[in-house]
């Protein structure tokens, strides 16, 4: 039986950022990862906001499989037909150490497991863990098939669906209000085409838009990014209100494919990639405990992630939790015990590195979002707003607030448009 200081299962950012720091630490470290390689499981891509990873390995960009850094980022609000859009730009953006970067996560991932892989740790794939040693109440080591290895620590980075924090008993059972299901295309076009689109001025620049609207109602939203010669278009829909109202999800990313605001930026593209995932938009109230006496969560699948309304973020999440854990174990390593008063300062680290502290912050954010409002009235309204202050004809003007209040008459109480407005404001 093999032993080790710490194994990781998973392969993923959060998985080799722990590996990482571990191995670089001196600590005997091995990954296990299911996929036929590191990355083969995350076919999808991500916008990653790169100031964590730039602290573990600095500049990686300058090796890195990124596909374009994000200089331009957009809020376009859909109604059946029309949008309003609300662009941003800093050339700051643009300037090391540059704030995000559109990545393909099956080569990323590679790219990665192959630093780890650099720094000493052993990393091993097309291997399913299929249970926890136990020794007493401390978890010692996995089991994969007839094969089983020890470890002082082993930590969970298996993803939103994690098994393995199952079998340490820390899992609870998820509402499925808080469970969204996610899709996405990979529309493939040239480089040229994307950067007249987009008003990029190289294939090195990219842009990132959230979508809000169009989706039949239902909680949720799209996104759309640029990568060197494809734009990835996502929706990302409540399983809840999916079931509730008949709606398949495939049904939704037809209508975002179809719409004029990203049919005009996808037009003659080839779909080369379609791919699905879950995510956990519980906040706060949805992290299980994250430790136990040898045994560590990270990542997704202790549901570290945050959706602002305006960003989601689960890749630079995933890297701080993983550093986060990793700092934990050398701290219990250095009093040579592994039990949970001492792997607890995990939580600790996760407080001082800004994730705890942001999932708290939007805390409320997720009771806001329950408002069916948010996802068809309110694109809406504002849709019609724009429509009537810039549609011209032959009769006299009216004020902008005479407009206003006649886009919403009928539709929406005043006090329920105040009432909204402060629950979005407060919760943002």
């Amino acid at each position: 039986m093999d032993n080790f200081d710490v194994i990781v299962v998973g392969a993923g950012l959060a998985g080799c950022a722990a590996a990482y720091k571990l191995a670089e630490a001196g600590l005997q470290v091995l990954v296990i990862e299911r996929g036929k390689f590191a990355g083969a499981k995350n076919v999808s891509g991500c916008i990653m906001y790169s100031r964590v990873l730039n602290d573990l390995i600095p500049n990686f960009w300058e090796e890195a499989p990124v596909e374009r850094r994000i200089t331009n980022f957009a809020l376009a609000f859909l109604s059946e037909k029309a949008s309003v859009a609300v662009n941003f730009q800093n050339p700051l953006f643009n300037t090391p150490p540059y704030n995000a970067f559109s990545v393909h996560r099956s080569k990323f991932d590679q790219w990665f497991a192959k630093k780890v892989e650099e720094v000493g740790a052993t990393v091993v794939t097309n291997i399913r863990v299929d249970d926890l040693l136990w020794k007493g109440d401390s978890i010692v080591g996995i089991k994969a098939g007839s094969d089983e290895a020890e470890a002082s620590v082993v930590i969970a980075a298996d993803g939103a669906k994690s098994f393995i924090a199952e079998k340490a008993r820390l899992r609870r059972a998820f509402a499925p209000k808080h469970i969204s299901l996610a899709v996405k295309e990979v529309v493939e076009l040239p480089p040229e085409t994307i950067n007249d689109r987009f008003g990029l001025p190289s294939n090195e620049e990219g842009a990132a838009c959230t979508l809000i609207g169009n989706t039949k109602g239902i909680r949720g939203g799209g996104f759309l990014y640029t990568n060197k010669d494809s734009i990835s278009l996502g929706v990302v829909a409540q399983i809840q209100g999916l079931v509730s109202r008949s709606v398949k999800i495939h049904e939704l990313i037809e209508e975002y494919r179809t719409h004029p605001y990203i049919a005009n930026l996808i037009r003659g593209g080839k779909v080369t990639e379609y791919s699905g995932d879950i995510i956990h938009e519980g906040g706060f109230d949805m992290i299980p405990k994250l430790y136990a006496n040898g045994f560590l969560v990270v990542g997704n699948a202790g549901s570290l992630i945050l959706n602002s309304g305006l960003t989601l973020r689960g890749a630079d999440f995933a890297i701080a939790s993983g550093v986060a854990a990793a700092e934990a174990v050398i701290k219990a390593k250095e009093r040579n015990s592994f039990k949970e008063e001492n792997l607890s300062q995990y939580e600790r680290f996760l407080e001082q590195n800004f994730i705890l502290k942001d999932i708290k912050t939007f805390r409320k954010l997720p009771r806001t979002l329950e408002n069916d409002r948010i996802y068809s009235l309110y694109p809406d309204l504002l849709c019609e707003v724009f429509e009537r202050v810039f549609r011209v004809d032959p009769n006299p003007s009216k004020k902008l607030s005479e407009k206003v209040r006649e886009a919403i008459r009928g539709k929406v109480s005043a006090l329920d448009l105040l009432r909204d407005g402060i629950g979005i404001v407060r919760s943002l």
